[in-house]
């Protein structure tokens, strides 16, 4: 059984207005892995779907190969998913197969010998998160040579240590960067300008939780942006304290909202803060 997404919303719900079927079966369907979104298996209740977008509801679900990450959406130009902390972008001279980019194209030709994939934009090792990536050329070059009209919201969460001064404020500085790719303020205006904006969202006694955005992308600007008011993101063995021990960067890119020109619209990618956020921040 398949059909076309004609209009946005959530997948259960829009399964239920569009079928002849009782939603306790649909979520049965969901449970047990029978219903795929572009040709991916999802069992997410809220899964986000757009217009073009084709749902097919199967019982055969032998030889279906899934990423260890979740897909935010898919159609034959790009693929966004939701990047996991320690996991590279790209390749370097160090590492060529543990990247995003490896794990994604392998998965992609698992369905389709000839695809191709291409990085848009990437994200720090360490940050986990929304990452766009383009299965063509000419869908990768359009969006990168149009990203930052494209883009109208890069959106983070964070947790940060201590509890701030200000709730919210808009950090501006001109950042550059040492030949061991150490990034730091620079005191003259040769820099490039970075600005971070953040919003308190809670605290406790150790630790901030913040909305962060961003107006400028520059490397290292929200990491850099922490360490220079004093209240470095836990986890950063980079910008951080000596002594943090946490596992990770809590640092999370947790909505992305750009103008999509094959839609002609502009489509809000979210993803949910990381449990570990929740945890520490208890």
């Amino acid at each position: 059984m398949k059909l076309i997404v004609e209009k946005e919303g959530e997948l259960l719900d829009y399964l239920y207005n569009n079928l002849d079927m009782p939603k306790k079966r649909i979520k049965q369907y969901l449970t047990h892995g029978s219903i795929y979104v572009n040709n991916n298996k999802t069992t997410k209740y809220n899964y986000k779907v757009v217009p073009g977008m084709t749902i097919a509801i199967s019982t055969d679900n032998k030889n279906t190969k899934t990423l260890p990450f979740d897909i935010l959406f898919e159609d034959e130009h790009i693929i966004v998913v939701n990047k996991p902390s320690g996991l590279l972008t790209i390749a370097t001279q160090k590492e060529k197969e543990k990247t995003l980019y490896h794990i994604v194209r392998e998965y992609l030709i698992s369905k389709n010998r000839n695809a191709r994939i291409f990085i848009v934009h990437r994200l720090d090792k360490d940050t986990s998160g929304i990452v766009v990536l383009a299965k063509d050329e000419k869908t990768k070059n359009k969006l990168q040579e149009n990203w930052n009209n494209y883009v109208s919201l890069r959106e983070y969460v964070a947790v940060v240590h201590g509890i701030l001064n200000k709730e919210s404020d808009r950090i501006v500085q001109n950042l550059k960067e040492t030949k061991t790719n150490l990034v730091y303020v620079s005191k003259d205006k040769d820099g490039k300008e970075a600005i971070t904006n953040y919003n308190l969202i809670k605290n406790n006694d150790n630790y901030s939780l913040v909305s962060i955005n961003i107006e400028t992308g520059r490397k290292n600007q929200i990491r850099v942006a922490f360490q220079t008011i004093k209240h470095p993101i836990v986890g950063d063995k980079k910008y951080g304290f000596s002594n943090d021990k946490e596992p990770r960067l809590y640092l999370h890119a947790n909505r992305l909202k750009m103008y999509y020109p094959e839609l002609k619209k502009d489509i809000l990618f979210e993803t949910q803060i990381p449990s570990e956020f929740k945890k520490i921040m208890k």
